[in-house]
């Protein structure tokens, strides 16, 4: 019996474990994919939203400005990289203007800090490649970038070093509410499972999730967003975060720096399937015709790669996190579409509150884990280590030593310890989220086959069963004359 279960492992039901995980609670979390960081939150714009968007009032608004100030700190624990860069929403007009004034007065009312409304020139001035035609701007500078994967995991691996539970490919099938003996009976595609208590962390599917237990409140309209990734020589073109004037769409094509220092330019909005995270040329071409309004000299012929995601748009306009009145015990975080990722941290805060009281209604109540460690020890990437540090861990593990990724200069031991820790890689894709092989100028052209040698090789499975990502996604069916049906001589 667990105390509670978190349906979903994307970064709000990793936060909220995380969370939980500092209590004294038998948690587990059930994740439906083969990794963690499998949807939603693996196809983002990584933006840690200053809050100023939100409509006062709203839970949006609340837990996207607090979340936005616990970034800092947060990431400094489980060392993950956050850049306080900065965003600027841009006005080429009038009308484009009162939006930008509208914005101000409501960031403001929404609590958030460090806010002021500039002319063109101060945005050409610490936005040289800026479309000359700007007027003005909304300045936030309390807004950031972070790696969306390397944060979900950092969740995920801290909260099963501190006794939360994973359980992958489980995907739930049926819930039923045993009333008499007061817990639930989860029924996944492996197992039956009982917990006194259920977290809907289920991103696009969590309204199939609270159907299941007789719940109406909310759907899901799922939105899918494409974009292009291009080469680190453009990603010095923009060091703030460039949104254009929001429309009733939404907050239109951005232009930002990631990270580790590529030029991500998204996305479009398109209601689709839940599962559709196909890239069209249409699509596309809205992105290239949405980056050049910000940035008009992009070079689109620098794009390394594309790519979709959908986001779990509620159709009641606001997150819908709350305690089910159908199913005691039952809580929904639900309809977290941006800014789901700045206000992550701050939903996983919620999601507790909401606990403690559905507990106090049972005569219970969270106890502290005296043995909770927040720190989540990491090692800085290879090639950014000290000389000293290099040679320390080389002294330790020879295979720092090799480079399989040239791009990206990722060494074996990087990806040998992707794939051995906490919540470790089971995936080409998901080394890839974890440490870069696969994410520079080749896409993977090279270092990809070595990758599938390594993952089976640690993970002491055939090289056929190795998967890119998903479930079913065989990165080798053969070899090439077994394939065709050829005869092979031995």
């Amino acid at each position: 019996m667990f105390d509670v279960a978190i349906i979903g492992a994307g970064i709000v039901g990793s936060a909220i474990a995380r969370q939980l995980s500092k209590y004294d609670l038998k948690t587990v979390v059930l994740e439906k994919g083969v990794e963690v960081c499998q949807g939603t939150t693996k196809a983002n714009s990584a933006i840690v939203h200053g809050g100023f968007d939100a409509k006062e009032g709203t839970l949006k608004a609340k837990l996207n400005v607090l979340g936005c100030k616990m970034y800092p700190s947060i990431c400094e624990e489980l060392s993950v990289e956050y850049k306080n860069n900065g965003s600027l929403v841009l006005a080429f007009n009038e009308n484009d203007m009162e939006h930008i004034h509208e914005l101000y007065e409501r960031g403001l009312k929404n609590g958030v800090n460090e806010i002021e409304i500039i002319d063109g020139e101060k945005v050409k001035e610490i936005e040289p490649n800026v479309n000359e035609e700007v007027i003005g701007a909304l300045w936030c500078k309390s807004s950031g970038i972070v790696c969306p994967f390397n944060f979900n995991i950092a969740l995920m691996e801290n909260a099963i070093t501190n006794g939360v539970e994973l359980k992958l490919e489980s995907e739930v099938l049926n819930i039923k509410r045993i009333e008499e003996e007061n817990y639930f009976k989860i029924k996944t595609n492996k197992e039956n499972i009982k917990s006194k208590y259920i977290i809907n962390a289920a991103g696009v599917y969590s309204d199939k999730i609270n159907n299941l237990i007789g719940g109406n409140e909310f759907y899901i309209i799922p939105r899918k967003g494409e974009y292009k990734i291009l080469d680190k020589s453009e990603g010095r073109k923009a060091s703030h975060t460039l949104f254009t004037s929001p429309t009733e769409k939404g907050k239109g094509v951005l232009v930002t720096q990631t990270v580790h220092g590529n030029l991500l330019v998204g996305p479009n909005a398109q209601v689709v399937e839940k599962d559709d995270i196909t890239t069209s040329k249409s699509g596309l071409k809205k992105i290239t015709d949405g980056g050049r309004k910000s940035i008009s000299n992009i070079d689109f012929s620098k794009t390394i790669t594309s790519f979709a995601g959908v986001r779990a748009t509620p159709n009641t306009g606001d997150f819908m996190i709350f305690k089910s009145k159908v199913a005691k015990g039952f809580i929904n975080v639900a309809g977290i579409e941006s800014p789901g990722l700045a206000s992550a941290p701050a939903i996983a805060l919620y999601v507790e509150d909401l606990l403690k009281e559905v507990m106090n209604e049972d005569n219970e109540e969270l106890e502290l884990n005296k043995k909770f460690n927040p720190i989540r020890p990491k090692n800085k990437p290879f090639m950014e280590m000290s000389l000293v540090d290099q040679k320390e861990i080389l002294s330790k593990d020879k295979r720092y030593k090799t480079i399989i990724c040239r791009c990206e200069n990722i060494t074996e031991g990087e990806i040998v310890d992707a794939i051995n820790r906490p919540c470790g890689a089971r995936t080409v894709d998901g080394v890839k989220r974890r440490v870069r092989p696969g994410m520079g100028r080749c896409q993977g052209g090279f270092c990809g086959p070595k990758v599938v040698e390594i993952i089976a090789r640690e993970l002491n499975i055939a090289p056929e069963e190795v998967l890119k990502d998903y479930e079913n996604s065989k990165m080798l069916v053969g070899k090439v004359k077994e394939v065709r049906g050829e005869t092979v001589e031995i």
